[in-house]
Formats: C-alpha cells, structure tokens, sequence
C-alpha cells in the first residue's frame, strides 16, 4: 500500500507540471488548429530566466525567504515568455494563419531549433544546476516512518496547478474575452462578423500560453533540480526522467490533438445550419 500511495503521489506531481505545459499546447491548437512546436522552448526559457533571476538575488545576499525568491524569479519569467509568446504569433504563424498547414508546422520546429540554438548562446550548452532553496520537508501519510510520504514542494506544485486550471476555466467560461476565445476557436470568419477582434484574441491566447509556460519551466526546474537549453524540445524531456515517460507522454498529448481535439469522449455540437 505504501509503494501504491507513492506512486499515486508522483504520478499527481508529474501530472500537474504536465498540465500546465499541455495548457499552453490546447489553448493554441484549439484557436489556430496548430501544435505550437515552440511552446516547450516557452517552457525552458521561463526556467532559464527564471534561473538567472534566482541565482542573481542569492548572489546579492538578498535578505529574502526563499519562498519569496522563488515566486520574483517566476514573476520575472513570466512577462519575459509572454513577450516571446506574442512576438512568435506576431512574427511567425500570423503570416501564414491562410497558408497550408504543412508551412506553420514546419515553421514552429524552425522556430523551436533558433530558440533553443538562442538559449545556448545565453545560457551556455551545458545543464545547470536549478537552485534548490526552499527546505524540503517530507510529511509521512501512513503511520509506518519508511512509508510513503509527500512534499512540500510536491503540494505546492499540485496546488498551483489545481488553482491555474480553475483559473483559467473561470477565464474560458465566465469571461467575456473566453467567450471571444470560444467563438474564434468555432469560426473565425463568423466571429470577425459578430465584431470579434480575431488577431487580438489568438496574440492573448498566445500569450496567456506563454505565462502558462513560464509557470511550467519553474515547476520543471524546482522539481527536478536542472535546466537546459534543449529541455523543451520533446526528445531530450527523457533527460529529466528515469526512462522515455515523459516522451511518451507527450506524444500521447500530440496525438490526442490531432485525433480527438475536441477531447477523449467527444462534444456535444448542434448542427450548423
């Protein structure tokens, strides 16, 4: 039993960094219909800068809680990545919302391949070392003391990724600019008509992504202790793992976009006129 609540316990750990990263993934495919290939280099660009913020402040000897260090540098992170999330929209896939898929497509692997070669220029091509500064305490959850226990670093991971999944459904559902979202993500021609501002809903979306993004990188780098210019790129995420889970697990993620976008059990639509 205590071998099953802790298997229970990462799996939930793991699965909410994986959350968070797909977040950024959906959110795009369900706007532009386009698997954001550049998204994982988002993810390690939040952590890398992240990194550097973090590294910064403890070499100054900032009188701060680590707590409070960890949270400044993904503040910092993330308007970095949201900035980066708007100019690839901008720049890259806007041009070709019209063009045949097969060219966004190959133009978000060019893009993922430059971020990463701009990361190694920055950061170095070597792994780094995520500082761990917040003390880790470990709370038993059975009364045997070598039995299966749980993190704080572990509960705050599933914590904040349970409170920005609620935040963002709240955003989607109870919002004015989710139901802007929504009908982009329908028809975008109709959407335009209804006095949509389609270009300026998919730049939030890509930029919302990329906040989720910046999130997700910290979360990477607090959980598994390093960060490197290529942990975005999904054939080197077997880097941070013990075998090829986390690469599987990602393309069981592409596959489900391309499959079934509208989700594992389907949707309800009414037919269109």
């Amino acid at each position: 039993m205590d071998i099953f609540l802790q298997q229970i316990v990462n799996g939930l750990t793991l699965g909410s960094v994986y959350a968070i990263v797909a977040l950024g993934y959906t959110m795009v495919y369900g706007i532009i219909q386009l698997i954001n290939f550049a998204h994982g280099e988002v993810v390690m660009i939040g952590a890398m800068v992240a990194l550097t913020v973090i590294t910064t402040l403890l070499g100054a000897h900032v009188a701060l809680p680590a707590v409070v260090i960890v949270i400044l540098g993904t503040l910092c992170a993330i308007p970095v990545c949201m900035a980066v999330g708007f100019t690839l929209e901008r720049v890259a896939y806007r041009p070709l919302r019209r063009a045949p898929r097969l060219a966004p497509l190959i133009t978000a692997i060019g893009l993922s391949i430059v971020l990463q070669h701009l990361a190694m220029i920055i950061w170095s091509r070597n792994p780094l070392a995520f500082p761990q500064i917040v003390n880790v305490v470990s709370y038993h959850m059975t009364d045997n003391p070598n039995g299966a226990t749980i993190t704080n670093v572990q509960i705050a991971i599933i914590v904040t990724s349970l409170l920005m999944m609620a935040g963002l459904l709240g955003l989607v559902y109870r919002t004015k600019l989710g139901i802007a979202m929504r009908a982009t993500s329908q028809n975008q021609q109709i959407a335009g008509l209804m006095g949509i501002d389609i270009n300026r809903v998919i730049s939030i979306t890509f930029v919302i992504g990329a906040a989720l993004g910046a999130v997700a990188g910290v979360m990477v780098g607090t959980y598994y202790g390093i960060a490197q210019y290529q942990m975005g790129f999904l054939p080197y995420l077997a880097l941070f793992g013990s075998n090829y889970q986390d690469v599987f697990a990602f393309f069981v993620l592409i596959a489900v976009l391309i499959f079934r976008p509208s989700g594992l059990l389907g949707e309800r639509v009414g037919d269109r006129a």
